[in-house]
């Protein structure tokens, strides 16, 4: 199978976009719901818990590697894919198809959301900078959605409040938002009502 691993439910988001491209494929997730949170814990935590999740895939017998943690792509992608390079196993992140996905329809200005530890990370807006240099970016973290998304509080009153109050300094500014979190697709529609018109 394609191994797929997350610190909790939002993973499953990225499987759902993986078993639409590729419905022959079989898949086995794993969903660190112990440690949920990532995105709160030091850059040398989440590479060891990432490290250690991926060596449990591997000797569940994978043939690839998809890390659908945003935090654990920034802080641990390099040693994973170094590890299965030794394996002979493809690791793939999920911030540089994000990128490439804002950069194709963002006319101006394009705004990333994230865990704490993403966005203090700045992949995203590293990544951004190299490839579109003239997009302006602005990154905000959110930490709360991930708790949202476990909780499945994804719509209603609280998550429409959290997320006014999240998103109030990007409100008419970009015309592209990256959802930077596997939870956060969970929250779409309190997303899209605090920013409306942004893609």
């Amino acid at each position: 199978p394609i191994g797929v691993f997350d610190s909790g439910v939002g993973g499953l988001t990225v499987v759902r976009a993986i078993r639409a491209l590729m419905p022959g494929e079989d898949l086995l997730y794993l969903g660190d719901t112990a440690r949920v949170p990532y995105g709160t814990r030091s850059p040398a935590t989440v590479d060891r818990y990432a490290q250690r999740v991926a060596g449990h895939l591997t000797r569940r017998g994978i043939k690839a590697l998809v890390v659908a943690c945003n935090t654990a792509t920034t802080y641990a992608l390099d040693g994973l894919i170094e590890a299965g390079r030794r394996r002979g196993i493809p690791v793939v992140g999920v911030i540089t198809p994000g990128v490439q996905a804002a950069i194709s329809v963002c006319h101006e200005y394009v705004g990333v959301i994230g865990t704490e530890g993403t966005i203090a990370g700045g992949e995203y807006a590293r990544q951004l900078a190299q490839l579109a240099p003239n997009l302006k970016v602005s990154s905000v973290p959110c930490p709360l959605f991930v708790a949202l998304a476990e909780e499945g509080w994804t719509d209603g009153e609280v998550s429409r409040l959290v997320a006014e109050r999240y998103l109030a300094p990007l409100k008419d500014g970009p015309d592209t938002l990256i959802l930077g979190c596997t939870h956060y697709p969970l929250l779409t529609d309190a997303i899209a009502a605090a920013l409306p018109g942004v893609a």
